[in-house]
């Protein structure tokens, strides 16, 4: 940069730069080459130009529009531009401006602008990328009509000229009903397509993992390959947050095996998605050999390996890698304290929670955030001390949510304390009242203690405001496919296999000295249809399925929505060692290894 300012110095000795092609030259370097990008600087060089060409005026624009403080400089020297005598705006202009509208939202200049190329005949069924930026415009402003109108007159020209049509323009217009949530339109769309480019493949299958349709995601993941579409990178990081919260362990497995074979990086942002992946899918030990791989590790990548031994309850590996983090000059972030504070909780740290808590903000000087104080109170709550983790969330300078009484409800189920369990249930109750989660603890907690007036009343209330009840739902991937089971589930095509696997698993428990805990029953019956309530949750469903569906020792790998009850955790243990099965059940709080009759929990959780 201290060269070209000495070129460019002998250049102006005489006050002006006369010649336009060495200005633009000096003008393009300073102004977007990454390296040496210095904004002040080339605008001093663009106001010296003596007669800017379109060149300079489109490389002025267009540095101004990437950035995110200066904006408006792109719109005042397009403006400059227009009023020029000598240079008007070509098809190079019009997209920087575009998209500097958009990124300011100012739909009024966007319009203008829009006027502007009409009135030159720059190419709504010619030029691509003036009308996808301008489809994209109209989206970010949030008018999707006008958006939608421009589309459907631009695509139907665009695929007369080009055969395949602009992928690009498809592309831009999905992508805006995915940022509205309109799914259903964005699939119509894209299943329209007169051709894909590997972009809309992805921009699917992220939009479909980041607002939670993770199986929408892995149907188009599976058509992506059907039709030889090879996945890239972009693809794979998208693709892997929804088979980790599926516990799709074998497609993770595919997927890793696979950006090895095409040799695609493992960075830190693909590593990390990996090891989150593995964590979640109950594969801790994979996800430990990838970490451990990883040529380079930033916070992102420890707090990764760092939450998923916190997940797993390996309290003791999760805080030596704290450690070790700490020691390799790897500064903390918030996030990786949650995960500390976490394993703390899952293993009754409470004393080293604390501690980790006090360092966090005395030592590291960060700011709680509420998860940190909802870790906190779970903590202290799993170990009885419900007075202190009451005052915690009353003290704490953040407005409580729902996530954290709901965590003290569940604490006072488990330590029996019916008063405060009251009081906590009628905030909650004020915080969110069409949530069915603290109607059901408070039910809950009735139930446990044989009050069945009190869950009475709580069914009343839940009756009177329509609040429903989440159903309890577990899933089971065999094969690539994912198999999921509701309570009393009968919809399987196997399922007169299952329900003969059900009562053998049953016959097997009771001949061990097996009672089922029917206390868990939370409804007033008698004993015998409580225990034949019990057989049927999802998760004895699931891995009845599993049981008949895989060959002997293979381990069996169960994902729960809610939190698993106390007699399937109990007999799960039993059902290990009659079976001689490793089983891994991941609920809604962590995960629980099943095998030869213990569960790595401690019957802690």
């Amino acid at each position: 940069m201290k060269d070209l300012k000495q070129i460019h110095a002998r250049k102006i000795k005489t006050g002006r730069i006369r010649d336009p092609f060495a200005a633009a030259e000096i003008l393009r370097f300073c102004a977007l080459t990454d390296h040496y990008k210095d904004l002040e600087y080339a605008r001093l060089v663009f106001d010296q130009i003596e007669e800017p060409n379109c060149f300079s005026f489109n490389t002025i624009i267009r540095a101004f529009s990437e950035t995110n403080d200066q904006l408006i400089e792109s719109l005042i020297i397009f403006n400059q531009m227009l009023y020029n005598e000598y240079v008007q705006p070509n098809n190079f202009t019009f997209p920087s401006v575009l998209k500097t509208c958009a990124k300011m939202g100012r739909i009024e200049e966007g319009k203008q602008v829009h006027g502007q190329i009409i009135k030159r005949g720059l190419g709504l069924d010619l030029d691509e990328f003036i009308v996808s930026n301008l489809v994209r415009m109209y989206l970010i402003c949030g008018v999707m009509n006008d958006a939608r109108k421009l589309f459907d007159k631009s695509a139907v020209r665009s695929s007369d000229l080009v055969g395949d049509g602009n992928v690009v323009l498809w592309n831009v217009m999905i992508d805006g009903y995915i940022r509205i949530g309109n799914f259903a339109a964005a699939r119509e769309l894209f299943d329209l397509m007169p051709k894909r480019s590997v972009v809309s493949w992805n921009g699917m299958i992220a939009g479909y993992a980041q607002n939670e349709f993770f199986r929408e995601a892995l149907e188009i993941f599976r058509k992506m390959q059907l039709e030889n579409v090879s996945p890239n990178y972009v693809t794979l990081v998208s693709v892997l947050p929804a088979i980790s919260r599926l516990g799709a362990l074998e497609l993770g497995k595919w997927v890793h095996l696979y950006a090895e074979k095409h040799k695609i990086e493992v960075d830190d942002v693909l590593g990390s998605a990996l090891i989150d992946m593995y964590s979640k899918c109950g594969s801790i030990e994979k996800a430990i050999q990838v970490f451990e791989r990883l040529p380079r590790r930033n916070a992102v990548t420890w707090n990764a390996i760092i939450g998923g031994l916190a997940m797993h309850g390996q309290a003791k590996d999760a805080l030596d890698y704290f450690i070790k983090m700490e020691q390799g000059g790897v500064r903390p972030t918030d996030v990786c304290y949650i995960s500390v504070l976490s394993a703390c909780s899952h293993a009754g740290l409470v004393d080293k929670g604390r501690s980790y808590f006090e360092q966090m903000v005395r030592v590291v000087g960060l700011k709680p955030r509420i998860e940190h104080y909802g870790c906190m109170v779970d903590l202290l709550g799993r170990a009885g001390l419900l007075e202190e983790a009451e005052e915690i969330i009353l003290n704490m300078p953040i407005k409580p949510d729902d996530v954290i009484w709901k965590a003290l409800l569940g604490a006072c189920k488990m330590h029996g304390n019916v008063e405060m369990g009251k009081r906590v249930a009628k905030r909650l109750m004020e915080l969110a009242p069409s949530d069915s989660g603290s109607y059901v603890a408070l039910s809950n907690l009735f139930a446990s203690l044989g009050d069945w007036e009190g869950v009475a009343e709580v069914r009343l209330m839940m009756k009177e405001k329509d609040v429903r009840k989440d159903p309890g739902c577990s899933w089971i991937e065999l094969d690539g496919t994912i198999h999921e089971f509701f309570v009393e589930d009968e919809s399987h095509p196997r399922a007169r296999e299952i329900h003969l696997m059900l009562e053998e698993m049953a016959d097997q428990l009771r001949l061990v000295g097996y009672t089922p805990d029917t206390s868990q029953v939370l409804l007033n019956m008698d004993e015998e249809e409580k225990e034949n309530t019990l057989y049927y949750h999802s998760e004895k469903i699931a891995i009845s399925f599993g049981l008949i569906s895989t060959k002997s020792h293979t381990p069996l790998r169960i994902v729960k929505n809610l939190r698993i009850c106390g007699d399937c955790h109990s007999s799960i243990k039993l059902i290990s060692r009659i079976y001689n099965r490793r089983i891994i059940v991941r609920d809604r709080n962590r995960f629980h290894h099943f095998e030869n009759g213990f569960c790595s929990c401690m019957d802690y959780w």
